[in-house]
C-alpha cells in the first residue's frame, strides 16, 4: 500500500462505500415550531445577547451520549444574538408550537420526488446537539419517511430517510470564552435526506448530490445562496472505519472529499502496518517542564512565564511515522494536533520536526532521555496552563494509540482545500428521545401536488414559450423561476422576461450591483412600465442597478433617479437627425452602409429612454433621405 498522500487510489479495491446526508433550508415564511420569520438579519442590529453554559444529560435509558462527554470537557461559553423578532420558542423559555403546516406540505413534495414511503405518524423527537448552537442542547427532528430512491447516470442510489428538522443557530464568531451565535437562523424549517451506502466513487458521490440536489429546487421552495445547504458525506474502506464529514459547501468539494477521505484512510492503515511490525507502543505522559527551563522557544517560553507547564509522551516505534503525510500539508502529527487542540491547547510539537520553532538539538535530545525514547521512537509534547496541558497530552497519547489499530470512527470537518479535519467522535444512539411538548402529525402525501422536475421545466419553456435551450435552462434552474412563470402569465415576452431576470442581473451583479435585494416586485413593476412604453428596454439595466442600490424606490421611481423617463418620437427624431447630420460625410460615401455604426451612436445619445426599434425606424428613414 502506498505511502504517498497524493497517490491515485483504486476505489473498487480499497472497498470504498460512501452514503451522503444533505441538509436544505426550505424557503417559509415562518419557522417550525413558532411564528417568527425565516429572514436573516444582521449580527450588528442584535437587540440582546443570551448567555449560557451546556452541560451533558443522560438519555431516558441512562446512557450518555460519547461525543456530549467530551464536549463537556471542554470549558465553554455560548453567546446568543436576539433579534425585534425573536420569540421566547428561539430562546427556549417557552414550548414549542405545532409544525408548520406550510414546512410539512413543503417537505411531502419532497417526499414524493424521492420516492420516499412517507409514515403514517410522525413522531417529534430531541436530538441531543453538543456544540452550543441550539439553545435547548437539542434539535427538534422528525422522521417523515423511508425506503426511497433516486436515479443518476451512475445508477440507482437508495434513500433511506427523509426528516424534517429545525436549523441550528448560525455561528457568528470565535471568542476566548466560547462562541457567539444568532438566533435569525435557529428554527428554520430543514429537510436531510440521508443516502444508503451505495456510492462506489468520488464521481458517484458527486452526481447523487446534484441530483438531490435538483429534486429539492424543482419545489420552487428552497432557500437558494451560500450555506442554505450543507451536505455531509459519510466514508469508509474495506479495512478502515466510517468517518462523517460534515460540512461539505459545493458539488465539486464532495469528491474531493470522498477522494481525499479515501487516501487518509489508506495511509492511516499503511502507518499502522508499519507500527505493527515494530511493535510499536504509547508510553505515560510526563511532565517534562524541566527540560524546557532556559529554552528559546517562543512558544514554550510564552507558556511557562504565563505559569504554564510541559507535558509529554513518548511514542515507542514511532520515529519518521508521526511526520508522515496523510493529506497534503496534513499529517499523524497533525491528527494528534487536532486532538489536543480540541481541549484548548495551541497544538503539539513532536520530534519528526524537531529541532524547530526555537527548540535546539540539545533540548530534544534532552527530552528524548528524560521520556525514555531511543533512536526509533518519537516525543509529542504540549506546552499550555497546568490543565490544558495535561488533557490535551491526554488526548494526543489517546489518539497516537489509535494509531496503532488503524482508523477511528470520527466526525470530521470539511477545509476549504478538500482536506478534512477531526472535530468529535461520531454519536450514539444515546443523543436520541421523544419531544413531549409537540403532538404527533399524521402526514397526508395526497394533499400535495408533484413538483415539475426542473430538466422538465426547461423542455417546457423552450417548447411552449421558445427560449433557446440555455436560457431556458438557466431560468428553469435558477432561483427566480416562479417569477419568471408570473411574468409570463402577465404578459410579458419570455425571452424579455428570461434574458432580464437571469442575464441583466448577472451583467449588473458583476458590475457591483447588490441584485439581492431586488424584490419580485421591483421586476414586475419594471416590466409593466416597459410593456406601457414607459420605460426602453433599453434602459432596464440601469433601472434595476437603481433599484439594486435604493430598494426602497418604486419601479417608476427609480426610472426618474436613473433619468430615464420616456421621450416622445419628435425627441427621438430630433436626436437622430443631429446624428445624422454629425455624419453627413459617411452616410454620403456608405449610405445605408453607415447604419450600424451610427445606431450605436443614436442609442447613447438617448441613453436608453427609447426603444430600440423606435431608433432603428427613424434612423433609417433619416439615412435614406440622404443617400
Amino acid at each position: 500500500m502506498s505511502t504517498d498522500a497524493t497517490h491515485e487510489y483504486d476505489h473498487e479495491e480499497l472497498g470504498l462505500v460512501a452514503g451522503l446526508e444533505i441538509h436544505q433550508q426550505l424557503d417559509t415564511e415562518t419557522k417550525l415550531f413558532c411564528e417568527s420569520p425565516t429572514i436573516e438579519r444582521d449580527p450588528e442590529k442584535a437587540r440582546r445577547e443570551i448567555t449560557r453554559r451546556l452541560h451533558p444529560t443522560k438519555s431516558e435509558l441512562g446512557e450518555l451520549d460519547q461525543a456530549a462527554l467530551e464536549e463537556s470537557q471542554v470549558d465553554r461559553e455560548f453567546t446568543y444574538l436576539g433579534y425585534d423578532t425573536t420569540c421566547l420558542v428561539e430562546e427556549d423559555d417557552e414550548p414549542p408550537r405545532r409544525v408548520d403546516g406550510e414546512a410539512l406540505s413543503v417537505a411531502l413534495q419532497i417526499a414524493d420526488l424521492l420516492d420516499v414511503s412517507v409514515v403514517d405518524q410522525a413522531h417529534v423527537m430531541r436530538k441531543l446537539v453538543i456544540d452550543g448552537s441550539n439553545t435547548s442542547g437539542f434539535q427538534r427532528s422528525i422522521l417523515l419517511g423511508q425506503a426511497g430512491e433516486i436515479e443518476t447516470d451512475h445508477g440507482t442510489i437508495s434513500v433511506e430517510d427523509l426528516m424534517l428538522e429545525e436549523e441550528s443557530a448560525k455561528r457568528v464568531q470565535e471568542t476566548d470564552d466560547g462562541v457567539v451565535y444568532s438566533l435569525d437562523r435557529l428554527g428554520v424549517p430543514l429537510v436531510e435526506i440521508g443516502t444508503g451506502p451505495d456510492i462506489r466513487s468520488p464521481e458517484e458521490a458527486k452526481a447523487a448530490a446534484e441530483r438531490i440536489g435538483m429534486l429539492l429546487r424543482s419545489t420552487g421552495a428552497v432557500k437558494r445562496g451560500l450555506g442554505t445547504i450543507r451536505q455531509d458525506v459519510n466514508v469508509s474502506i474495506a479495512e478502515g472505519a466510517r468517518v462523517e464529514v460534515k460540512g461539505v459547501q459545493d458539488l465539486q468539494g464532495i469528491e474531493e472529499i470522498v477522494r481525499g477521505e479515501v487516501g487518509r484512510q489508506a495511509e492511516l492503515l499503511a502507518i499502522r502496518d508499519t507500527l505493527r511490525e515494530r511493535d510499536a507502543e504509547v508510553g505515560e505522559t510526563q511532565d517534562v517542564t524541566n527540560v524546557f527551563a532556559d529554552t528559546d522557544s517562543g512558544v514554550i517560553r510564552g507558556a511557562l512565564d504565563s505559569g504554564g507547564k510541559v507535558t509529554a509522551v513518548p511514542l515507542y516505534g514511532f520515529d519518521g511515522v508521526v511526520g508522515r503525510e496523510l493529506q497534503p500539508d496534513r499529517r499523524l502529527g497533525t491528527e494528534l494536533s487536532d486532538y489536543a487542540k480540541r481541549h484548548g491547547a495551541g497544538g503539539i510539537f513532536h520530534t519528526d520536526e524537531l529541532p524547530a520553532y526555537g527548540v535546539t538539538e540539545t533540548e530534544v535530545a534532552a527530552l528524548r532521555e528524560a521520556v525514555g525514547a531511543g533512536e526509533g521512537d518519537a516525543v509529542a509534547i504540549v506546552a499550555a496552563d497546568p490543565e490544558t496541558a495535561e488533557l490535551a497530552i491526554d488526548a494526543a497519547a489517546d489518539r497516537a494509540a489509535v494509531a496503532i489499530e488503524g482508523v477511528p470512527e470520527e466526525t470530521r470537518g470539511a477545509n476549504d482545500d478538500g482536506t478534512t479535519r477531526y472535530l468529535r467522535p461520531l454519536p450514539g444512539a444515546a443523543r436520541m428521545y421523544p419531544e413531549t411538548d409537540v403532538p404527533p402529525v399524521e402526514p397526508d402525501p395526497s394533499d400535495v401536488d408533484r413538483p415539475e422536475l426542473l430538466d422538465e421545466k426547461t423542455d417546457r419553456y423552450v417548447e411552449s414559450f421558445g427560449l433557446d435551450r440555455g436560457l431556458a435552462e438557466q431560468v428553469a434552474f435558477g432561483r427566480r423561476f416562479p417569477l419568471f412563470e408570473t411574468a409570463v402569465d402577465r404578459g410579458v415576452d419570455p425571452t424579455f422576461a428570461a434574458s432580464t431576470l437571469e442575464s441583466t442581473t448577472t451583467e449588473i451583479r458583476r458590475d457591483g450591483a447588490p441584485v439581492e435585494s431586488l424584490t419580485d416586485d421591483h421586476f414586475l413593476d419594471l416590466f409593466d412600465l416597459v410593456e406601457s412604453g414607459d420605460l426602453a428596454k433599453e434602459g432596464v439595466p440601469e433601472v434595476l442597478t437603481t433599484l439594486a442600490e435604493n430598494p426602497g424606490l418604486s419601479a417608476a421611481e427609480a426610472v426618474e433617479e436613473a433619468g430615464l423617463s420616456g421621450v416622445s418620437e419628435d425627441e427621438v427624431r430630433e436626436a437622430v437627425v443631429a446624428v445624422v447630420e454629425r455624419n453627413a460625410d459617411q452616410i454620403a460615401e456608405e449610405g445605408m452602409g453607415a447604419f450600424s455604426g451610427l445606431m450605436g451612436e443614436a442609442m447613447g445619445a438617448l441613453r436608453g429612454k427609447a426603444d430600440g426599434e423606435v431608433v432603428s425606424e427613424v434612423l433609417r428613414e433619416e439615412i435614406g433621405k440622404r443617400s
